[in-house]
């Protein structure tokens, strides 16, 4: 969960605007957290205290309404919209990492990743994209290798994943379709060599590079381990107190887990 936020925090300065290398620094004042983050600690809270994820989601979007989110999921959070809410983009995917931490078989992990989608990301590539990061997130923490991990999402999602970063980089541009920037997220962390390799490689592709380094950050921190002790208080500078809590919460009930 740590990675997904680290990823967001580092790549929300380069969005719509990414620096196409991966020779950047982690963090300066133009960092944030952005809706990645929200709606990630989101879910982390209502999977902890066994409450609905739609009400859970919307009530952390209501209360940091900045966090930069997209126009029609702003109208569902006001509870403005008159049709149902079946999105393909990734929003589904960029919050689903405490799924693939907080269930223990890969049948629950898939059945809880598309419970969480379903309230803004009902469309079938909604929930494909949240329950590959949530099973490559579950698969690297049960020991998984590379080509397990890569092999798992190539034959269940359909997801082109022999690609690199190297060759998708020079012609890639932004885009917030699962199918777009969920295979890519994988890919950097395939490609890494650690967990802030990883997150440079997402947003070296210059996308939606906040969502994207959260994506891949999370599958990262399963497979090397824990977020560096002095990133971490870095990362923490930026978070409001009440999320550093539920990620407490969340590592606590990993150890009783």
């Amino acid at each position: 969960m740590k990675g997904a936020l680290l990823g967001d925090i580092v790549g929300s300065r380069f969005e719509r605007s990414g620096p196409k290398t991966t020779d950047f620094d982690l963090f300066t004042v133009d960092c944030s957290f952005t809706d990645d983050t929200v709606l990630t600690v989101a879910v982390a809270n209502a999977i902890l205290n066994q409450l609905d994820f739609g009400e859970t989601i919307k009530d952390y979007a209501l209360r940091y309404p900045a966090a930069g989110y997209g126009g029609t999921f702003r109208k569902w959070m006001r509870d403005e919209l008159t049709e149902p809410y079946v999105s393909w983009g990734n929003g589904s995917a960029m919050r689903v990492s405490p799924v693939g931490w907080l269930f223990n078989d890969l049948e629950t992990v898939l059945a809880e990743a598309k419970r969480s989608a379903m309230p803004t990301h009902g469309h079938p590539e909604g929930v494909k994209g949240a329950q590959a990061i949530a099973s490559a997130i579950f698969l690297a923490r049960q020991g998984g290798g590379k080509e397990d991990i890569r092999k798992y999402i190539t034959e269940t999602f359909g997801y082109n994943l022999r690609r690199t970063i190297e060759g998708i980089r020079p012609d890639y541009k932004f885009d917030v379709s699962c199918a777009g920037s969920v295979p890519e997220a994988i890919i950097a962390f395939l490609d890494s060599k650690d967990l802030l390799d990883s997150i440079r490689l997402a947003v070296s592709l210059g996308g939606d590079t906040d969502t994207q380094a959260a994506m891949a950050g999370s599958i990262s921190e399963a497979f090397y381990g824990p977020v560096p002790s002095a990133v971490e208080e870095v990362m923490n500078a930026f978070l409001p107190n009440e999320f550093i809590d539920v990620v407490g919460a969340f590592e606590r009930a990993l150890q009783v887990g």
